[in-house]
C-alpha cells in the first residue's frame, strides 16, 4: 500500500446495504455473527441462470440463440454442484431438481422475448466496481452487465430471476442500480446514461431508469446515513429486529426476539463489511 491509498473505514455492498435496511438483525447475523444459512432454490436457481448468461456472451453473436443457451444450462449447473455438493440436499428427489431445471429453462427462454443477445457486443460482464467516499467509506459490487455505445453513453444491466416489483416497491429494486451507477460514476466520471432490470420471472418485464447527478448524490447521501447507522449499532451493540414478511424466508427465526428467541453474545471480532483497515485488509465477501 503507498501513502497515497486512503484508509477504509468500512466497506457496503447492495446486498449488505439491503440486509441492513430490511433488519438490522439480519445484517448483524450474516456480518458480524456470519451465521451459516442454507442455500435455497430461488437463489442457486438465479445464481445458474446468471452463468449462463454470461457465458451466453462468450459465442459468437449469431449463435447466441435460445437452443445455445439451453445447452449452456446443465453444464453450469454441474460445474456449481461440483464446487458446492450441498447444494443436491435442497431437493427431495430427481422429480423436484427436474421441476427446479424446467424452471430455469423458463427463464432462460423468456430472456429472448426481452433482449436480443445477437445484437449487443458487452463491453463488460460479471465487473468487480469499487469505489471509496470522502471519509473513507468503500463502495463495491459486481455488475451484471455493462453496455458500451459506439458514442460512449453507458448502460448498467442487472438480471433478476424474481418478478418485476410493483410499483409500490420499485424505488426498492432500483437502489441497487443507484449504488452501481454512483460507484461507476465516482470511479470514472460520468453518470451513466440508463439503468435497466431484466426481470426473468413471472411474464418478464425490463425496468429502465435514466439517472442524473441529483439521483446519484441522493443515493451517496442515503449511503452515507446508513453507514452511520451501522456504526451507531456497532458501538452500542444495538441490532433491532424489523418483522416484515421477509421473515417468512429467514433462517434465523430461532435466534430471533421477535420470535422468542435471544440473539447470541455479539462476538468481538467486526468481520466483513465493517472491517475499519487499510483498502489491502478489506477483502471481505460482497
Amino acid at each position: 500500500m503507498t501513502s497515497t491509498e486512503p484508509v477504509i473505514i468500512g466497506a457496503l455492498s447492495p446486498s449488505r446495504a439491503g440486509d441492513y435496511m430490511t433488519c438490522p438483525l439480519l445484517y448483524r447475523f450474516r456480518v458480524i455473527d456470519q451465521l451459516p444459512e442454507r442455500p435455497s432454490q430461488a437463489a442457486v436457481r438465479g445464481t445458474v441462470v446468471h452463468a449462463v448468461l454470461e457465458r451466453l456472451y462468450d459465442l459468437p453473436a449469431p449463435r447466441r440463440s435460445v437452443r445455445a443457451a439451453l445447452e449452456l444450462l446443465e453444464p453450469q449447473w454441474q460445474r456449481l454442484l461440483a464446487d458446492e455438493p450441498a447444494y443436491a440436499q435442497m431437493f427431495a428427489d430427481e422429480a423436484e431438481q427436474a421441476e427446479w431445471l424446467a424452471q430455469a429453462r423458463g427463464m432462460l427462454e423468456r430472456y429472448f422475448t426481452l433482449e436480443d443477445p445477437t445484437r449487443l457486443e458487452p463491453a463488460e460482464r460479471e465487473l468487480y466496481v469499487e469505489a471509496v467516499l470522502d471519509g473513507g467509506l468503500m463502495l463495491r459490487g459486481y455488475v451484471d452487465r455493462l453496455d458500451v455505445a459506439p458514442t460512449g453513453e453507458v448502460r448498467v444491466v442487472d438480471y433478476k430471476t424474481g418478478s418485476a416489483p410493483t410499483r409500490d416497491f420499485e424505488a426498492k429494486a432500483l437502489f441497487q442500480m443507484k449504488f452501481y451507477a454512483l460507484v461507476l460514476w465516482r470511479l470514472r466520471g460520468e453518470v451513466p446514461r440508463l439503468l435497466q432490470l431484466v426481470y426473468l420471472g413471472g411474464s418478464g418485464e425490463v425496468l429502465r431508469y435514466a439517472p442524473d447527478e441529483a439521483d446519484l448524490l441522493a443515493t451517496e447521501r442515503k449511503v452515507r446515513a446508513l453507514w452511520e447507522a451501522i456504526e451507531r449499532s456497532l458501538r452500542s451493540g444495538e441490532w433491532r429486529a424489523r418483522r416484515s414478511r421477509l421473515c417468512d424466508w429467514c433462517d434465523h427465526q430461532a435466534l430471533c426476539p421477535e420470535f422468542g428467541g435471544t440473539p447470541p453474545p455479539v462476538p468481538d471480532r467486526q468481520p466483513g463489511d465493517t472491517v475499519r483497515s487499510s483498502r489491502r485488509a478489506a477483502t471481505d465477501e460482497l
